[in-house]
C-alpha cells in the first residue's frame, strides 16, 4: 500500500487499511464484499428463464473479480471473467431498467450465450471495477474458432458453412439509454458495451465517457447485424492506446497470422468474409471524440459495416484490413481518414465526408471500391490526397458551419459540401435522452478548427496543460534566437497537465514534430493528430539559442 484507501489481505486473513484522511477507525463501519454476483437469471434454449424484469434496484459491493479465471474470446485482444452483479443465461424477454450500478469489483451486467429480447435501458452505471455491459455468446456458436492472434484453422479441415453452429448466443438485444462512465477501474481491457459472439444488438441512446479503453468494442465479425446510433462516446482510451471509442475487430475465418498467406486465401475465396460477418453492422448518427486513438477504430479485419452520419470530434476514422465497408456522410473535425494495409477488392468506399487532413494510408495493396467525392479545407491538403491516385471529384474550402463553437456543426445553406453530396444531420440527439440521466451526464468538450481555410482566430492555444501560439513577431524570434518567424512558442505550463510532467519548458519553441517541420499551431496539430495513437511524440524544440531532442508522452 502506498497511499490512503488501499487495503491489503494477507494469507492469514488479516486485513490492512490505511485510512483515508479523517476517518476514525474506532467509530468506522467495515463493509466487506462476499459475492461476486448479485442476480443470476439463469435457464436453458430449451427451457428459458422469462418474462423477468428488474427495475429501480441499487447494486454495489461486488468482490474484485480480476483474479478469477478468464476465458479467451476469440482472436481479439480480449480475456473475459464470465459474470457480473447481474448474470443472465439461457433467457428470453427480461427487462433492466432504472437501476443503478456502482462500487462493483466486476463487471455490472453480463448477458452470456443463449439470450433472446433483452433490454437494458435507463440505468446509471459508475465506478466499477470491469466493463459495464457485456454481451458475450459461447465459442461452441462459432464455426471453426481460433482464440490466439497467431492460431488458424487449414482450410482442409475447416467447416465452410456461412453463420453459427447452434444458438449459444445473445440476440435481439437492446442497450439503450444508459449513462455510463468511470468504469474500468480495476481491470483495464474493458468497454462501456461489450459484444462479442452476438447477433442483432441495438446500441443506442448512451453516454459512455471517462474509460480505460473503448466506450463500444465488438470483439469479432460473428455475426454482425448490430447497431450503434445516437450515442455520445467520449474521453475514452485513457490508460491505453491504439484504439477507438468506437472500436472492433474481425479477425475471423479468413484471417491467417501470414499476411502474403491470408491474401490468397481470400483472393480464393472472395465471399469468405462473409462467412461470420453474416449481416452488415451499421454505426450511425454518434459523436465520438477519442484523444488517444481514432474516434472509430475498425481493426485487423473488421468487415461487413456501414458508418454514416456520425459527428468525430477528434480521431478520425480508420479501417485496416477488411471487406465491404461503405462510410460517408461523416464529419472529421481536425482529423480524417486512415487506411491501413486495404487487401486487394476490398470493396470499401469512402465518400461524401468533409475531413480536415489528407488521407493517412499505410500499406495499401488498392484504394478499395470508391475513395472520392469528399470534402477538404483547402487545395494543398486535396492535392497531397489527389496524388494517391484517389478523389478526383473531391472538393476544398471552408465547410461553413452555422455554429462550431457551440458544437453545432450543420452546414450553412451556401456551403460548397453540398455538391459532393453531403447532407445535413442531426446535432443534438447523441447521447441520454432520459431526464434524470440526461443531467446528471458530462457532454465532450468542443474542439478548437485550427486547419487552414477553417482556422478560428486564436493567438494562444490550449494543448495538454499548456498554452501554447505561433511565433509570429521579429520580437518573439529574436528572443527565442531563431533563423526565420516560425514555430510554436509555449507560454505556461500547467504543472498537473501532460505537458506538465515532460520535460518541456516555458520559452521552448517546438519547431519539428515527428519529423514534420512546424511553422505554426496547425503543422503541430495536423502531426499530433495523425500520430497521438502511437502514445507519445518526437518532437524538436529550440531551447536557449540551441536545437534540444525531446520525447513527450501523451498519458500521465
Amino acid at each position: 500500500m502506498d497511499s490512503p484507501g488501499e487495503w491489503y489481505l494477507d494469507t492469514h486473513d488479516n486485513l490492512y487499511y490505511w485510512p483515508m484522511e479523517n476517518i476514525d477507525l474506532a467509530n468506522t463501519l467495515v463493509e466487506v464484499s462476499e459475492q461476486k454476483h448479485l442476480i443470476e437469471i439463469v435457464g436453458t434454449e430449451e427451457k428459458p428463464a422469462s418474462n423477468i424484469e428488474i427495475s429501480n434496484l441499487k447494486f454495489e459491493h461486488t468482490q474484485r473479480t480480476f483474479m478469477e479465471k478468464y476465458e479467451p474470446l476469440l482472436r481479439s485482444d480480449w480475456t473475459i471473467y464470465r459474470g457480473g452483479a447481474i448474470f443472465i443465461e439461457g433467457a428470453k424477454d427480461i427487462k433492466i431498467e432504472n437501476c443503478e450500478f456502482t462500487n462493483l469489483g466486476g463487471n455490472a451486467i453480463f448477458v452470456s450465450n443463449f439470450n433472446r429480447n433483452i433490454e437494458i435501458s435507463n440505468n446509471h452505471i459508475h465506478n466499477i471495477g470491469a466493463s459495464a455491459i457485456c454481451l458475450v455468446g459461447s465459442p461452441e456458436a462459432v464455426r471453426s474458432p481460433s482464440f490466439q492472434y497467431n492460431e488458424f484453422m487449414p482450410l482442409p479441415k475447416m467447416d465452410t458453412i456461412k453463420g453459427p453452429k447452434n444458438n449459444k448466443y445473445p440476440s435481439n438485444v437492446l442497450v439503450d439509454n444508459n449513462l455510463i462512465y468511470k468504469i474500468g477501474r480495476i481491470e483495464k481491457q474493458t468497454a462501456g458495451v461489450e459484444i462479442a459472439m452476438a447477433m442483432n444488438i441495438t446500441v443506442s441512446n448512451n453516454s459512455i465517457y471517462d474509460v480505460p479503453r473503448a466506450g463500444v468494442n465488438i470483439g469479432d465479425g460473428t455475426w454482425g447485424g448490430h447497431i450503434i446510433e445516437y450515442n455520445d462516446v467520449f474521453n475514452t482510451v485513457l490508460e491505453s492506446g491504439d484504439h477507438g471509442a468506437f472500436n472492433s475487430w474481425g479477425r475471423d475465418r479468413f484471417w491467417h497470422p501470414n499476411r502474403e498467406t491470408m491474401n490468397g486465401i481470400v483472393e480464393a475465396n472472395p465471399k469468405m468474409p462473409t462467412w461470420d460477418a453474416t449481416q452488415t453492422t451499421i454505426i450511425r448518427n454518434n459523436r465520438f471524440r477519442c484523444d488517444h486513438g481514432w474516434d472509430i477504430d475498425l481493426d485487423d479485419g473488421s468487415s461487413n459495416y456501414q458508418i454514416y452520419n456520425n459527428l468525430c470530434l477528434n480521431g478520425g476514422i480508420k479501417l485496416r484490413e477488411g471487406f465491404n465497408r461503405t462510410v460517408e456522410n461523416n464529419i472529421t473535425i481536425n482529423n480524417g481518414f486512415h487506411p491501413h494495409v486495404w487487401f486487394k477488392n476490398s470493396n470499401d468506399i469512402f465518400k461524401s465526408n468533409i475531413v480536415f487532413t489528407e488521407h493517412r494510408d499505410i500499406r495499401l495493396q488498392e484504394w478499395g471500391k470508391e475513395v472520392d467525392f469528399n470534402f477538404f479545407p483547402d487545395q494543398k491538403t486535396l492535392l497531397a490526397s489527389q496524388n494517391k491516385g484517389v478523389d478526383k471529384h473531391s472538393i476544398f474550402g471552408n465547410p461553413l458551419f452555422e455554429d462550431a463553437k457551440s458544437g453545432n456543426y450543420k452546414l450553412k445553406n451556401n456551403s460548397r459540401a453540398f455538391e459532393i453530396g453531403f447532407k445535413n444531420f442531426d446535432m443534438t440527439g447523441f447521447g441520454v435522452k432520459n431526464k434524470k440521466l440526461k443531467a446528471l451526464a458530462k457532454t465532450p468538450n468542443t474542439p478548437i478548427i485550427f486547419f487552414s481555410g477553417v482556422s478560428e482566430k486564436s493567438s494562444v492555444y490550449e494543448w495538454l496543460g499548456a498554452k501554447i501560439k505561433n511565433i509570429t513577431t521579429i520580437e518573439e524570434r529574436s528572443a527565442a534566437g531563431l533563423n526565420k518567424t516560425a514555430g510554436v512558442l509555449i507560454t505556461s505550463i500547467d504543472e498537473n497537465g501532460i505537458i506538465g510532467n515532460s520535460s518541456l519548458k516555458v520559452g521552448d519553441v517546438i519547431i519539428s514534430c515527428q519529423g514534420l517541420e512546424i511553422n505554426e499551431f496547425a503543422n503541430l496539430m495536423k502531426s499530433f493528430q495523425n500520430d497521438s495513437w502511437l502514445g507519445k511524440l518526437d518532437l524538436l524544440v529550440f531551447r536557449n539559442q540551441k536545437e534540444l531532442k525531446i520525447e513527450l508522452p501523451l498519458k500521465k
